[in-house]
């Protein structure tokens, strides 16, 4: 795995990673987030990432091109700079040869969850 982490404009956050499984198969994702700032404590995190993969694999019922797309939005209220708790929504669906692979397996091609937590460093 290689991996690019940045701040772009608008102070979007974003992920590049590049995988590299043993058997040779080449993936990548893209993940990128912001806060939106509603107080000085209330905050707003949309977020988003693609996984893609360059060949298929059904071993791991994966398939080329555009595997995954997600999309989330978390309300965050910052008790503390370093101590959140948040509630979102967390949406995934599968697409392509792999949305295939999902269907003949019975499962469902996408999912809305909601999502609850802490966000906490130290």
């Amino acid at each position: 795995m290689i991996g690019v982490q940045g701040l772009a404009k608008q102070f979007v956050e974003t992920d590049a990673n590049l995988f590299l499984s043993e058997t040779g198969d080449l993936s990548a994702r893209l993940e990128a987030e912001v806060d939106w700032r509603l107080t000085q404590r209330l905050i707003l995190q949309p977020t988003a990432e693609i996984n893609v993969a360059f060949s298929e694999d059904r071993r791991i019922h994966s398939g080329a091109g555009i595997n995954t797309v997600e999309a989330g939005l978390r309300l965050k209220y910052e008790i503390r700079r370093e101590f959140a708790p948040y509630v979102g929504l967390h949406y995934e669906r599968k697409v392509g040869a792999t949305a295939n692979f999902a269907r003949d397996d019975g499962e469902d091609t996408d999912s809305l969850r909601v999502v609850a937590g802490v966000s906490f460093w130290f």
